[in-house]
């Protein structure tokens, strides 16, 4: 499995929320399975209901 940086998770994060990019259109252009990016972007999710500092890095 590869490992991704954390920079390019937020990144990919951040241009599917605030964007509105596709997790098939992302997956595409960074090599990324859909299903790891909706892992990240669910665990985002989960993390900003509980901790302000993980919203205000993205």
């Amino acid at each position: 499995m590869k490992h991704y940086p954390d920079e390019t998770r937020q990144k990919i994060v951040r241009l599917h929320i605030q964007d509105g990019r596709t997790l098939k259109s992302l997956a595409a252009e960074y090599g990324v399975f859909q299903a790891s990016i909706s892992n990240w972007v669910r665990h985002y999710r989960k993390e900003c209901q509980t901790n302000n500092k993980e919203k205000s890095q993205l």
